[in-house]
């Protein structure tokens, strides 16, 4: 008997089973797709491996030693534990339990993960999401650790050796509150666009320079920033409490939120919003049905929230 299971093949134990189960070195070879004589030369080897005959000749063919009938029942359980390593994974949405760790900006969090954890919510109430801010993280390195699954980022900020897939393009929107003194206006003009007050969000903090600003200096103007957040989840209430005006993101623009929405005056480049995921998750039947969800929601306008 070996002492070593390294020094036992695999392929072994499958002519084995199928010598238990076809008692015939010819018949054994057919199912396995071998010759004879390559049946014949594992047998030996079994025999050696196991200090066992195994199999005696008879005028029907070969039947097994006791020794061989004993091995009979933990060899197929073996051979099928073996074969459910390499079989995909079942995954069932409705009973699944696992958690989805998802690296956001604020914007990703409002724009995508809100509407995606209302379905996500619906098809799988066993998964739980943990949202992590993605600004400033080694993603990367996060991802490839397993400390998220998913990071919804912009293509610059995905490395070329992960997986990416391309949500939407987003465009920026001027907003102000309904009662504000120009919400009534059809359009701004450029020069009223730069002589209002504005808001902008600088997740770095304290800055008051972002791309509109890039856009008017290419006009070769400037406007005045009055007040600077990190977050864009605090800027509606904002500017529905005061005069001030900002650019903004549409889809973080709902239709209830008490503001209006007027094209600025002056082209402002937009952005686009991907998803990127390691390999270590690439072939996870949960995170794959997972992806596959945010997808079809991106596709269909789920994410959109105009």
């Amino acid at each position: 008997m070996p002492t070593d299971i390294k020094s036992l093949d695999l392929n072994l134990l499958k002519a084995l089973d199928a010598l238990l189960d076809e008692r015939s070195v010819t018949r054994a070879a057919e199912r396995l797709a071998l010759t004879q004589p390559a049946v014949s030369g594992m047998l030996t080897r079994l025999r050696e491996s196991f200090d066992d005959p195994l199999f005696v000749r008879t005028q029907r063919g070969i039947a097994p030693t006791l020794r061989a009938l004993a091995l009979a029942g933990p060899l197929k359980e073996l051979l099928c534990n073996a074969e459910a390593l390499l079989r995909p994974q079942a995954f069932d949405p409705a009973t699944a339990h696992m958690t989805l760790r998802i690296a956001a900006t604020d914007y990703a969090l409002q724009a995508v993960v809100l509407p995606f954890l209302a379905v996500l919510r619906q098809r799988a109430p066993g998964l739980c999401v943990a949202v992590v801010p993605a600004q400033h993280l080694p993603l990367h390195e996060r991802l490839e650790r397993g400390d998220i699954d998913l990071a919804l980022v912009t293509p610059e900020r995905t490395a070329p050796d992960l997986h990416a897939r391309r949500l939407f393009d987003e465009r920026y929107v001027c907003v102000m509150r309904q009662g504000h003194p120009d919400a009534r206006r059809r359009g701004l003009s450029l020069e009223r666009f730069c002589a209002l007050d504005h808001a902008l969000v600088s997740y770095d903090g304290g800055s008051f320079h972002g791309v509109t600003d890039e856009a008017l200096e290419r006009l070769g103007l400037r406007r005045r920033v009055a007040l600077s957040v990190t977050s864009f989840l605090v800027l509606p209430e904002i500017l529905r409490s005061c005069d001030l005006i900002a650019v903004v993101p549409r889809r973080l623009v709902k239709p209830d939120s008490g503001l209006v929405v007027l094209e600025p005056p002056l082209e402002i480049p937009g952005f686009t919003k991907t998803a990127a995921w390691h390999a270590r998750t690439h072939r996870s039947p949960g995170h794959q049905w997972a992806r596959e969800l945010l997808f079809e929601l991106a596709q269909a306008g789920g994410l959109d929230v105009e």
